[in-house]
């Protein structure tokens, strides 16, 4: 781990089922030793710029949500730039937020793109990232009186900690970000939950959802991990489901408070689990 961590190294986008508020447990769980930090869904990263590992592998399917990462990391300067000239109006918006459905998208820089992902983040309706099945992004405005579109504190902190370490950023299959995962690694899962009703599913951050054929295969690669060595932790909602196909591992249930919901009544808090397969020595 960094011996010298930066708080001000946080996330720079609202995520659904991000982890902050899981925070202080995730904590409680992590092994004291690690070689190489592999988390296959990056998300916004929350864990991950809490612990600040020097070597570390992140992924995620979501080619945009990638491509922000690298920016940050290659030309911060550029991105403070772009994202200077974006400007808190509603037609401005939706101008900006339908470029995707325009043959005008793919002429757009790494850095323009990464530029409006933050913009919308930050402007739309409760801070969503959420595309359609086009994968166009889909949430409408948020009408907030002064949201912080231009963080440049936060985002010149993560764009030290990705510069300044050894930090491995693919995206694609998770599967294949584990691929060299070996004994001494740790790798933390924070997969799309497990829906805990059938009107609750939230698959709108990845084109292909992830069914219960996808979780049972997470689970086959977390006990392909297991034999290989690696110290696994994964989060995932406290349904039987989950619990049952991860009945051979430890499983802790924690409460975690849901903000993200575009319904006011099913935000709150919420069982979740967190399994691993490691006993901590207390």
């Amino acid at each position: 781990m960094a011996k010298q961590k930066n708080k001000l190294t946080q996330p720079f986008l609202k995520w659904a089922g991000g982890k902050r508020q899981l925070l202080p447990e995730i904590k409680k769980y992590i092994p004291k030793k690690i070689n190489t930090y592999y988390e296959p869904f990056i998300g916004a990263g929350a864990v991950l710029f809490d612990l600040q590992p020097k070597k570390a592998l992140i992924n995620d399917i979501n080619s945009e949500l990638i491509n922000t990462y690298k920016v940050i990391r290659d030309d911060v300067d550029n991105l403070l730039e772009e994202l200077k000239k974006h400007i808190n109006e509603q037609d401005y918006f939706y101008e900006i937020r339908d470029l995707d459905r325009t043959p005008k998208y793919k002429d757009l820089s790494d850095v323009e793109k990464a530029a409006r992902i933050i913009y919308l983040n930050k402007t739309c309706f409760n801070g969503l990232f959420r595309v359609n099945s086009q994968g166009q992004f889909n949430v409408p405005f948020g009408k907030y009186k002064n949201p912080q579109i231009v963080n440049e504190i936060v985002l010149r902190a993560v764009n030290h900690y990705l510069s300044n370490n050894e930090v491995t950023i693919l995206n694609g299959d998770y599967e294949t970000a584990v691929a060299n995962a070996t004994k001494g690694d740790f790798v933390y899962f924070d997969p799309p939950y497990d829906p805990v009703s059938d009107t609750s599913s939230f698959t709108g951050y990845s084109l292909d959802g992830f069914n219960r054929d996808a979780q049972i295969r997470l689970r086959d690669v977390f006990v392909e991990l297991d034999k290989r060595g690696c110290k696994v932790l994964l989060s995932n909602s406290a349904t039987d489901f989950i619990k049952d196909i991860y009945s051979d591992f430890n499983i802790e249930i924690v409460s975690a408070s849901r903000n993200i919901n575009s319904v006011a009544s099913k935000r709150g808090k919420i069982d979740e689990v967190l399994v691993m397969n490691y006993e901590l020595k207390r």
